[in-house]
C-alpha cells in the first residue's frame, strides 16, 4: 500500500514513525508547505517524492492512500481533493470546521467507492481497548454508568502553540477523543448537557470541560476534560476509566491499571503500553495507538470492511462535540437528532 502525506508537522511525525512500522505500507510521497519541515519527514521517508503543494502532488500520483495531517481548515478542500482523484482518504481530527462540511466530505469520499477513516486514535490505545474488550465481551454485565476522565496540567501549547490561539480548544481538541471513547464502549450518545471553563488567561479558548451524556442503550456517562489540573504525579497523556455495570465495575486507574471486580473478585491487570523503538514518554501511549489504528486501516482495505472510525462513524462524535459546545453556550440540553 503506498501511501501519501500532506502535512509534516509536529503530531504528523508520529503518523510517519507509524507507517514505517506497518509490513506492507510504504510512504512515497510528502507534502508540506514548509520547506524545513518537509525535509525532517523526506530523510524519515528517504525515496518519497516531496512536494509543497498538494494539487501537485496529488497530479502526479501513484499511491494508494493519503494520510492528511493538516489543522481542520484545510481538511474539506483536501479531502475532496483526494475524492477528485480516487484514493483511500485518511484524515486528522476535528475532521472538519462544522458538520455540514464533515458530511459533505464523507459523501465526496463515499461516492467514489474508496475508503474515508478519521484518525481519532484514542479509542486505540491498547489500555483502553483492553478496556473496550472486557466490556463488551459482559466481563461486567450490561454497563449503566460510565465516566471517561483526561485531567492534565502538561503543557501542550510548547509542541502545537496554535493551540492557545483558537476560540475553542479543550472540546475541539482533546475532549473529541474522550467523547469517541465514551461511544467506543456505550454506543451514540441522544442528548448532552456541557459546562466550559477557562482557567489559563494565556489562551484564547476553554481549558476545562464537563460533559453529561445519555446513550441510546441506557448508559448515562459523565465526560470531563482539563488542561488546568495542577497534581503530584501528573498522569498525561492517560485517560481513566470507571464503568458499574449490573455485575461489577471496572476501573483503569492512572498508571494503566485495570481493575475488574465482579462478585466479591477481583481482576488486577498492568496494561501499560509498549515503549515502541521510536517513541518517547510520557508521548508513548498516544504514539502506540497511532501505530495500531493506521494497522487497522490497512487491515480493513484488505478485507473490504469499513474501519472503526468511517468518517461516517465520526460524524456521530463530531456532533457531540458541536451539541456540547451549543449546550455550554446556551445553557441548556442539546438532543443529538436536532443537529
Amino acid at each position: 500500500m503506498k501511501i501519501a502525506v500532506i502535512g509534516c508537522g509536529f503530531f504528523a511525525m508520529n503518523q510517519l514513525h507509524g507507517w514505517k512500522g506497518i509490513k506492507g505500507a510504504e510512504v512515497v510521497a510528502l507534502c508540506d508547505r514548509d520547506p524545513a519541515r518537509l525535509a525532517v519527514a523526506g530523510k524519515l521517508c528517504s525515496g518519497a517524492r516531496t512536494y509543497t503543494d498538494a494539487a501537485a502532488m496529488m497530479a502526479d500520483g501513484g499511491f494508494d492512500v493519503v494520510d492528511i495531517a493538516t489543522t481542520v481548515s484545510s481538511h474539506r478542500p483536501l479531502v475532496e481533493l483526494a475524492a477528485k482523484h480516487n484514493v483511500h482518504v485518511i484524515c486528522q481530527k476535528p475532521f472538519a470546521l462544522n458538520l455540514s462540511d464533515a458530511r459533505a466530505m464523507v459523501n465526496a469520499v463515499a461516492a467514489t467507492g474508496k475508503t474515508l477513516m478519521v484518525h481519532e486514535n484514542f479509542r486505540w490505545q491498547s489500555a483502553i481497548r483492553a478496556a473496550i474488550d472486557e466490556v463488551r465481551s459482559g466481563a461486567i454485565g450490561t454497563p449503566f454508568f460510565g465516566r471517561i476522565s483526561f485531567r492534565s496540567g502538561y503543557d501542550v501549547f510548547s509542541g502545537q502553540p496554535y493551540l492557545a490561539e483558537g476560540e475553542r480548544f479543550i472540546i475541539e481538541d482533546l475532549g473529541i477523543h474522550i467523547l469517541d471513547i465514551a461511544r467506543a464502549l456505550f454506543g451514540d450518545a441522544t442528548r448532552i448537557t456541557a459546562t466550559t471553563r477557562r482557567i489559563n488567561p494565556a489562551i484564547k479558548g476553554e481549558d476545562v470541560a464537563t460533559m453529561l451524556l445519555e446513550h441510546g442503550g441506557g448508559v448515562t456517562s459523565v465526560v470531563d476534560c482539563s488542561y488546568a489540573t495542577r497534581r503530584v504525579p501528573e498522569t498525561f497523556p492517560e485517560s481513566l476509566l470507571e464503568i458499574d455495570g449490573d455485575k461489577g465495575t471496572l476501573r483503569l486507574d492512572a498508571g494503566y491499571r485495570l481493575t475488574v471486580q465482579v462478585d466479591g473478585e477481583e481482576r488486577v491487570r498492568d496494561v501499560s503500553p509498549p515503549v515502541l523503538p521510536w517513541a518517547e514518554r510520557p508521548w508513548h501511549n498516544i504514539q502506540e495507538s497511532v501505530q495500531i489504528i493506521q494497522q487497522h486501516f490497512v487491515d480493513c482495505i484488505a478485507r473490504g470492511e469499513q474501519p472503526e472510525t468511517s468518517g461516517a462513524d465520526n460524524l456521530q462524535t463530531f456532533a457531540l462535540v458541536e451539541a456540547a459546545y451549543l449546550s455550554a453556550r446556551e445553557h441548556r440540553t442539546v438532543e443529538l437528532a436536532s443537529l
